[in-house]
């Protein structure tokens, strides 16, 4: 097996956002395929890694992120350990994958979760231009990148001269191999669990609601989308919504209680969730990049209803007739579209399978390696 050293940058375990479920999924199984060493914050839980080597390295403070004892310390690991690649998650560090590579001469792979300058732009940051900078800095310099959208690959192939050889797709996987057997089962548990009847369609919204994106999706489905949904006076539904981090003037959606709102919070198997789910709601206005959630949702069978921004980097041409997309602020077409599905009979292809499982995509990285 090849031995590989990465570097996470902030905490991801346990994970609670889809960008920690996608650097903790993708290291997990990675290391199915090599011998894999991972370089961390001291905050993650050790107890959570089974199948790799976790170094917690990283302080826990901003000044990780310009910390130069680091360059000697892995640049040793790398040389000690028998290294043979070494992945950057993020651009944040890697300037330190940079001086590791160059004083040790092992490549350096660059796996990109978004182009994040625009994320943060998109957010208004002011800083934004400068991490622009950097950030382009980081791509010429890395040996190889793994983009998670073929978007974020073209944008860097035209706008800022990164060789297509240089690149290679690493979208967010899913965990499940086929379609599930289980979704009228599942379905019941859930409907029971939150006094759904069985005649109701179930709607599924999902997200790290302290992330602003998130938030302002929300949003527009309480005070825009679900009030369309309501004047449809045959359309029998609810809407679950779950998360952590609402914040506390929402009360916990409770005035939203009359109005087929349901909020579970943080739910420990938000699989089951997906599964239940007959449709999933992602109004998602800005932030770059794919939504994690959205991809999920669709393995487990749940058609998704999605603004264009919400259903940028996913694959359409492997999703068939699980992903409904409608223009950005059309909040009318997007509740007929919630409407029109009700529930779905359409079946998730093989064939999105085949592209977003996470076995095959581990393999398909490692080859690479």
């Amino acid at each position: 097996m090849k031995k590989i050293l990465a570097i996470a940058p902030y905490p991801y375990l346990p994970y609670f956002s889809g960008g920690q479920k996608f650097i903790a999924q993708f290291l997990e199984h990675l290391a199915d395929e090599t011998e894999l060493t991972v370089i961390g914050v001291e905050t993650n839980d050790p107890s959570t890694v089974s199948n790799y080597r976790l170094l917690p390295w990283l302080k826990k403070t901003f000044t990780r992120y310009m910390d130069l004892r680091l360059i000697g310390r892995i640049s040793r690991e790398v040389k000690t350990g028998g290294h043979e690649a070494l992945i950057c998650e993020h651009p944040y560090l890697a300037w330190l994958c940079w001086l590791v590579s160059k004083k040790t001469g092992i490549p350096w792979y660059l796996h990109t979760h978004n182009i994040e300058y625009q994320r943060f732009r998109s957010m208004g940051k002011w800083w934004w231009p400068i991490l622009q900078f950097y950030e382009r800095w980081a791509f010429r310099k890395a040996n190889k990148l793994f983009f998670i959208t073929p978007e974020d690959r073209a944008f860097a192939v035209k706008n800022w001269n990164i060789p297509d050889t240089k690149c290679m797709d690493l979208p967010f996987g899913v965990t499940i191999p086929g379609y599930p057997s289980d979704k009228a089962v599942k379905k019941q548990e859930v409907s029971t669990r939150h006094g759904i009847a069985p005649d109701e369609t179930l709607i599924l919204f999902n997200g790290l609601l302290s992330y602003k994106p998130n938030l302002d999706a929300l949003m527009a489905i309480l005070e825009k989308i679900n009030p369309l949904i309501m004047a449809s006076s045959d359309f029998r539904y609810r809407i679950i919504v779950c998360g952590k981090g609402l914040p506390d003037n929402l009360n916990a959606l409770q005035e939203y209680k009359e109005q087929h709102i349901i909020y579970a919070g943080f739910v420990e198997d938000i699989e089951s969730y997906f599964t239940a789910a007959d449709l999933f709601l992602n109004p998602v206005q800005s932030g770059g990049g794919i939504k994690t959630k959205m991809v999920e949702a669709i393995a487990y069978g749940a058609t998704v209803i999605a603004t264009e921004t919400g259903a940028t980097g996913i694959l359409r041409e492997v999703c068939g007739e699980k992903l409904i997309t409608v223009p950005d602020n059309d909040w009318t077409s997007f509740a007929k579209a919630v409407t029109d599905q009700r529930e779905s009979l359409f079946v998730t292809p093989h064939s999105y399978y085949e592209y977003y499982y996470w076995k095959n995509l581990a393999r398909r990285i490692a080859s690479r390696l």
